[in-house]
């Protein structure tokens, strides 16, 4: 599966595009998968198998709803499970997008254009499913809207203090700026659908969204402006939202975490796990609609490099927390850290560390850079050692307290597992649904590239 044209050339000289293409060849290729090709059997079979995840997702949720949280494994001590560690899976898992859209075009890095689309839509879609899990997690989500400051005759405010509710602001404001930003990048795409399609109802719809754009001078200067306007919105939140979801655990008292290191070290594994998903996607997509033109191997080597950039500041972040243990002589952060090595998830903890610590080495050799199975393999090891990251830190750290009376065991109940995998769900099946209506890689970003590229030539 190795990419042998990249082996002649270098991979240093591979090109973000491959040439031969022109303004026209680009829209046609492009714009067929939405308006002009039969729809792949695999399509069927993907969202298929997705919908009925999500079919579980709602079975789990209705069954909630009505027995209330003692479904899930949830228990003294450990009063955070399934809810809090998929919540904060997700939203790291949405910070590649914003991170490839926003600064890497404020960086102007032309890599970015073949894959910041469906990178943007996975943000959407991550999110969308990482706030189901605390809105389902207070027990009477019909309630949730308490969380929100709006004027009432009970007097009822949320308590700003209280991290849990930063998070409410934090993620709010990332989904919507990233909405944002998302729908103003397909605009001019969505003109270019409205031009092309012969449907008529297809021809309205697409008309609506793209706002009566008409490719004016006028037009692409107010694009211009309000795309890098909302970039640089949505840059520093890359660091903010992150930053305030570690704040749930910084700000506690807890040993494992009670840590200053805890919102970089937030930060650099959202990314990770970001970059993880992205090329967990991006290979499937580029084999099945034969985007490998567009897609190449130098965006797959690129992706694998910050992928195991970001691994290594991880796992600084692992020697770190056993360092800080040792060397504040507080017996209760040692015996969390011996606990961790040995206790009754010594597993789970030894497997995260194989899945994001060595896994990713494997990169530094050509070899694994050059094979496209062995980037979706490392990747699927990287999106499961995450996991396993959130778990470790979320029950590990609560499972045995302060006096061993108070000591439990913690696992996932059959109705944890369905709501986890039913978000699962709600995220491909979302996915599928936008790679068969939408343009997964930019039509006009990529003419830009073509023009850019012959302007370099002449």
């Amino acid at each position: 599966m190795a990419d042998t044209s990249v082996k002649k050339r270098g991979a240093a000289k591979a090109p973000f595009i491959e040439p031969g293409h022109t303004f026209g060849s680009i829209t046609d290729k492009i714009s067929s998968i939405v308006l002009t090709r039969k729809t792949p059997i695999f399509w069927f079979v993907g969202f298929g198998i997705s919908f009925m995840l999500l079919s579980l997702l709602m079975v789990a949720v209705a069954y909630l709803v009505f027995e209330g949280i003692g479904i899930w494994g949830v228990n003294m001590p450990v009063a955070w499970g399934f809810a809090i560690i998929n919540f904060v899976w997700w939203i790291g898992i949405g910070h590649a997008g914003t991170l490839i859209s926003a600064i890497l075009l404020l960086l102007r890095q032309d890599w970015r254009t073949s894959i910041n689309r469906f990178a943007e839509a996975m943000t959407l879609f991550a999110v969308a499913a990482a706030g189901l899990f605390p809105l389902l997690h207070t027990g009477r989500p019909w309630l949730d809207y308490w969380l929100m400051p709006y004027p009432n005759t009970m007097g009822l405010w949320p308590n700003f203090r209280s991290p849990l509710v930063w998070d409410v602001f934090a993620v709010s404001t990332y989904a919507t700026v990233s909405f944002l930003f998302w729908y103003t990048g397909l605009v001019p795409d969505f003109a270019t659908l409205r031009d092309r399609t012969v449907n008529r109802w297809s021809k309205r719809v697409y008309g609506i969204l793209s706002m009566g754009w008409r490719g004016s001078a006028v037009h692409w200067h107010r694009y211009e402006t309000a795309y890098l306007l909302l970039a640089g919105l949505a840059t520093p939140l890359v660091v903010s939202v992150h930053t305030v979801v570690s704040f749930d655990f910084a700000m506690s008292i807890v040993p494992g975490w009670h840590a200053t290191i805890f919102p970089p070290y937030f930060v650099a594994g959202a990314i990770y796990a970001g970059f993880a998903m992205v090329l967990t996607l991006a290979i499937p997509l580029r084999k099945f609609y034969g985007l490998e033109d567009f897609i190449t191997m130098r965006h797959l080597q690129n992706m694998a490099k910050i992928m195991l950039a970001t691994g290594l500041i991880v796992g600084y972040g692992y020697m770190m927390e056993a360092f800080t243990a040792w060397y504040s002589a507080a017996e209760y952060e040692e015996f969390m850290i011996l606990n961790r090595f040995t206790g009754p998830y010594k597993y789970a903890f030894w497997s995260l560390l194989a899945c994001n610590v060595i896994a990713p080495q494997f990169v530094w050799w050509s070899k694994a850079r050059n094979s496209v199975v062995a980037l979706f393999v490392i990747a699927m090891f990287v999106n499961v050692g995450m996991w396993l990251e959130r778990f470790i830190i979320v029950v590990t750290s609560l499972h045995r307290d302060f006096l061993p009376s108070s000591w439990g065991m913690y696992s996932g109940t059959f109705w944890d597992w369905a709501t986890y995998a039913g978000s699962i769900g709600l995220f491909l099946t979302l996915l599928f649904v936008f790679i068969r209506l939408i343009p997964s890689v930019s039509i006009f970003e990529m003419r830009t590239l073509v023009a850019e590229e012959k302007g370099k030539k002449h």
